[in-house]
């Protein structure tokens, strides 16, 4: 009994120092012996269960950096203010026209698929303020390595918006030279990128330059293999990259909570490198926690984990509908931290920016759209039979056979209208 209640006494006492708790942790563990492990199993399983299911609710509730509420309300940093310091009106209204003419471009590539000019495309509505922010914190010498619906980063990247789509009619591979921008092709296997991201960021190590690289994923990527390799060697190798996580709540279909106990951005530690949440929906806390964590990679300081907590406003892509999985009521309360609002309502209580800017934004707005509804109907219709080519290196009679099968199938069409 001795020995038990001494047991009990040092897990009470681990318990309260919560993950930092390891020493007694480890001194309970030592002491408690058999008699511990059987008071353990009997008594307290059900009691360790309750505290462990509660600490893991509490865990979940969001903890972020934000400089910018969703009322439009400045707020002060001690750590990132200094971040964002010397930003200017002039600044603010850049920030604003990019995630504006970002989600302008987005609803278009939306209709242009709904209207069969696409085979799919991936929306970034609500996330505009996290890849803004992030991807204007980034220099022109660092490189980007996106997944598939960084739409916002390639713009501040340069990355002509009509070069985007290519890939999405089927007509190309990517449609930009990743060297010209820094700005790697989209990739569609989730989670691979951040191995790529890894890897290039060690040879920049090697080389000795004070670029740094950044990698973006989803919090349904957070949970593939290659991401958590990704944090093991970057950690080891000490390699000056930013993991910057999305977290928009939904990986398809699935919510956050059933993949972690804890925030993602606590996932780190256990790398050995610091993790930060900061608000997705805040295109200034998104700029200044960015920044900071590229100037750590730059100075040699390693790694770093940037969540972003936001939200995935529309769906998944085009083939997804949101409504077979999440309600109104989620969807319309995340509406009123919209990023772009917050930013209008900060500019417009700030008086650094009237309706003539407004208007002539949205003028723009209008001309972005229907430049890229040009450019994608004057692009040629995707090569039908390409999709069984290179499917064997030599060959084989399967696909031959579903080619063949193909190619009547499409002549039925032709046929069809010569009846007509």
């Amino acid at each position: 009994m001795t020995v038990d209640s001494s047991a009990a006494r040092k897990r009470s006492a681990a318990g309260k120092a919560g993950t930092t708790g390891s020493k007694a942790d480890s001194a309970g563990t030592k002491s408690g012996a058999t008699g511990a492990k059987r008071t353990t199993s009997t008594t307290r399983a059900p009691r360790a269960a309750r505290a462990a299911r509660a600490g893991a609710k509490k865990s979940t509730e969001p903890e972020l950096v934000q400089l910018l509420t969703p009322e439009g309300k400045r707020v002060k940093n001690a750590v990132y203010d200094s971040y964002v310091a010397g930003i200017t009106p002039e600044d603010l209204r850049g920030l604003y026209r990019d995630m504006v003419l970002t989600r302008r471009f987005d609803a278009e590539a939306t209709a242009l698929q709904r209207q069969g000019e696409l085979g799919l495309w991936a929306s970034l509505l609500g996330q505009e303020a996290a890849q803004i922010g992030s991807g204007r914190a980034t220099r022109e010498d660092d490189y980007v390595f996106p997944t598939y619906r960084e739409h916002g980063v390639a713009w501040c990247r340069g990355v002509d918006p009509t070069n985007l789509l290519g890939m999405f009619r089927g007509v190309n591979n990517g449609g930009w030279d990743p060297n010209s921008n820094n700005f790697h092709l989209y990739t569609i296997v989730i989670g691979s990128q951040t191995l790529h991201a890894t890897g290039y960021a060690m040879g920049v190590a090697k080389d000795g330059a004070d670029s740094a690289v950044i990698a973006y994923f989803g919090d349904g990527a957070s949970s593939q293999g290659d991401v958590a390799e990704s944090f093991t060697f970057s950690a080891v190798y000490n390699a000056p990259v930013v993991f910057f996580c999305q977290n928009n709540q939904w990986a398809i279909s699935e919510p956050t909570e059933k993949q972690t106990r804890v925030p993602l951005y606590q996932r780190a530690q256990g790398y050995g490198f610091p993790g930060v949440r900061v608000d997705g929906n805040d295109v200034l806390a998104c700029l200044a926690v960015t920044k900071w964590a590229l100037e750590r990679a730059r100075n040699g300081e390693g790694p770093t984990l940037v969540e972003a907590f936001t939200y995935r406003m529309g769906a998944h892509t085009t083939s997804d509908d949101p409504s077979r999985y999440r309600g109104d009521e989620e969807r319309q309360a995340w509406e009123a931290k919209d990023p772009i609002l917050r930013l209008r309502r900060h500019l417009e209580a700030s008086n650094h920016a009237d309706e003539g800017f407004f208007e002539e934004l949205e003028a723009e707005s209008e001309a972005l759209g229907k430049r890229v509804r040009e450019a994608v109907r004057a692009m040629p219709d995707p090569d039908h039979f390409a999709i069984f080519e290179n499917v064997y290196a030599d060959g084989h009679a399967l696909v031959d056979e579903e080619r063949a099968q193909f190619a009547a199938y499409q002549a039925s069409f032709a046929d069809a209208e010569g009846g007509h």
